[in-house]
């Protein structure tokens, strides 16, 4: 079977779920009421990793519909501003040197701590439409040196897709690398692992422009053999494989889940990039936020026990004003942080603290 085959046979309602786990008529009205909101798609290799028989299941938590997706949550469609940030349909321009390209709004699975649920199950209102326009923006912008292709998931894009967004990319001067933002290797590694093609037209750009893939595995359980198939199909064509994980509460706020996953990202060769703070976005807030103090705390503990390669990531808030690394605590109520990334070049590397308490989870005010 191909992988476009087995991706429609994804588990996408309530009824189709209740032949894999025991659900009563009432949990499946309320289940269908949360995925008409906030539609499900699973694949069915990432179902199979789940333990039914445990009610903390974490793969279960980062697929399956909640009912706190729909309570009250103030939480915001596009927390980070990604809209304010658009030059053309589908293409952000936010920091200087990197341009972000909204490839598609399908995914091999709907991820349900996803900020960019906004998008999920809806017209493509944000991602790309105008390719050729898009290839005009980056080739006039010479202070790009990057582009990262994203979505949605940039690998649910056709090959022929794939391979004209590389030749344009990779004819470049300006730009030094390309990256990919996928999690197929980790939801659905049929997608690499079954398309030869896929990878061939991989090593054919990447001889010419180097590539990245950053992926996000968030447990450990998440590293299988077939997820690990993917990664080494890549690493053989010479893609550079990264990782952005993102803390989240009852999958991963425990310090030995996360050393135990950078430690075995990193024996896999896949770098660990960013450890990130889980955006307060609707349908998400209320479900995952872990607050900072003790989101810090976890790091912090996580590093200890880390060689230097598996604790070389950042601890990082998305915000709309920036890449913000969370540095540490000053005092109980105060925390150290840093601009990573400033869209405001005035804020590029300055360092400031921030009044919190313990329930915090987000700077929120002027700073």
């Amino acid at each position: 079977m191909s992988w476009q085959e087995e991706l429609k046979k994804n588990v996408t309602t309530a009824e189709e779920l209740a032949k894999y786990m025991p659900m009563t008529e009432e949990e499946i009205h309320e289940m269908n009421d949360i995925i008409e909101r906030w539609p499900m798609s699973v694949p069915r290799y990432y179902l199979s990793l789940i333990n039914f028989n445990d009610p903390n299941d974490p793969i279960a938590k980062l697929c399956l519909p909640n009912m706190r997706e729909i309570e009250l949550d103030d939480g915001l469609a596009d927390q980070s501003g990604e809209g304010k940030n658009t030059k053309v349909i589908g293409l952000q321009h936010k920091y200087g040197p990197t341009a972000l390209v909204l490839s598609t709004n399908i995914c091999s699975m709907y991820c349900r701590h996803c900020f960019r649920k906004r998008l999920v199950g809806l017209p493509e209102s944000e991602t790309a439409k105008y390719y050729n326009e898009i290839y005009d923006y980056i080739r006039r912008h010479t202070e790009l040196t990057n582009v990262l292709v994203s979505g949605g998931d940039a690998f649910l894009n056709s090959n022929s897709r794939i391979e004209d967004i590389l030749s344009n990319f990779a004819a470049l001067d300006h730009l030094r690398f390309i990256r990919f933002g996928t999690r197929t290797p980790v939801v659905f590694p049929d997608r690499i692992n079954k398309d030869p093609e896929l990878l061939d037209i991989l090593e054919k750009y990447g001889a010419l422009k180097r590539i990245y893939v950053v992926t996000q595995y968030n447990h450990p359980k998440e590293l299988t053999a077939e997820s690990l198939e993917a990664i080494e199909n890549l690493r053989r064509r010479g893609i550079i494989v990264s990782n952005q994980t993102v803390l989240l509460k009852g999958i991963n706020d425990d310090p030995a889940i996360i050393s135990e996953l950078m430690s075995s990202l990193t024996s896999n060769g896949i770098l660990p990039y960013y450890l990130f703070q889980c955006r307060p976005v609707a349908g998400v807030k209320k479900q995952f936020q872990v607050p900072l103090s003790r989101a810090y705390d976890i790091v912090a503990e996580a590093k200890v026990s880390l060689d230097g390669h598996s604790k070389r990531f950042r601890y990082i808030m998305s915000h709309e004003t920036g890449k913000i690394e969370i540095l540490g605590k000053l005092a109980p109520d105060t925390m150290l942080f840093k601009y990573h990334h400033a869209k405001d070049p005035a804020n590029e590397g300055r360092i400031f603290t921030h009044t919190i308490d313990e329930e915090s989870t987000w700077l929120t005010d002027t700073f």
